[in-house]
């Protein structure tokens, strides 16, 4: 693993931990690693090894993955969230609700 991917999985590793206890730390260590992640992803090599290792990071820690959506919304929308899964997830749910429509 490049240092980079290194500093990302430390840093995501940081964030996930302080999302979990969200009263053991000030708001401002929580922007100040997610900057730092940020700062961290931006400098990823552009290499397809370092993207592969960078995309099992993120499907590992949700965190990094957040981050990383939020650096490229602009250009690529909720790039982490499959869109086959999301449409899977809405026609269940209009399922489920005529189901439980047609008992009523």
């Amino acid at each position: 693993m490049p240092a980079q991917l290194g500093v990302v999985a430390l840093l995501g590793k940081l964030l996930q931990r302080l999302e979990q206890q969200p009263r053991g730390f000030a708001a401002e260590q929580y922007r100040a690693v997610a900057r730092r992640l940020a700062q961290a992803l931006a400098e990823v090599p552009a290499e397809r090894e370092s993207r592969r290792a960078l995309q099992a990071l993120m499907a590992a820690m949700p965190a990094v993955a957040e981050v990383y959506e939020n650096l490229h919304y602009a250009h690529a929308g909720l790039c982490c969230e499959p869109l086959m899964a999301a449409a899977r997830a809405e026609v269940a749910t209009r399922e489920l609700i005529a189901r439980l429509s047609a008992r009523a």
